[in-house]
């Protein structure tokens, strides 16, 4: 069951099985959670994503801690999966979507984004998900920036 939840139900393991390599399955990840933030968004209003982001972000963070031999593995993708939800919390589908880019940009390219790099130094699950968390605050504010000015 951990290794199901921490594989963000599978998603983490798609990209490794095609190409041979987990890069790029966080941005899978990501894809996959995307649809789901949108419609908790839709149908139940910001409240609902915030509370799924929290519940994701514990879950993750428990799950992480039972498996410390795998590290930061590619195939983790939970983390995505909660900052995608972070990113994109009140924003509808136009805003959410430059909310995902920015934030998958801040975590592929975290020593563009001031903090990002230093939360992934944290020790254990903490740093696991924190940089992700932290990612998903630019998110967030690149999607919230955008709405400002269409």
């Amino acid at each position: 069951m951990h290794r199901l939840l921490a594989s963000w139900f599978g998603t983490g393991l798609v990209v490794g099985r095609v190409t041979g390599r987990d890069v790029g399955s966080g941005t899978a990840a990501s894809v996959a959670t995307f649809p789901l933030a949108i419609w908790l968004g839709s149908a139940w209003g910001w409240q609902a994503q915030l509370a799924v982001a929290i519940g994701v972000t514990i879950t993750g963070w428990l799950v992480v801690r039972t498996l410390p031999s795998e590290g930061d593995a590619g195939w983790i993708v939970i983390d995505e999966a909660a900052g995608t939800l972070f990113a994109v919390i009140g924003l509808t589908v136009g805003p959410a979507l430059v909310a995902l880019a920015v934030f998958r940009l801040a975590d592929i390219y975290k020593h563009f984004f001031p903090g990002v790099k230093a939360a992934e130094r944290l020790d254990g699950p903490t740093g696991i998900m924190a940089d992700d968390l932290v990612a998903a605050l630019y998110g967030i504010a690149g999607g919230y920036i955008f709405h400002a000015l269409i």
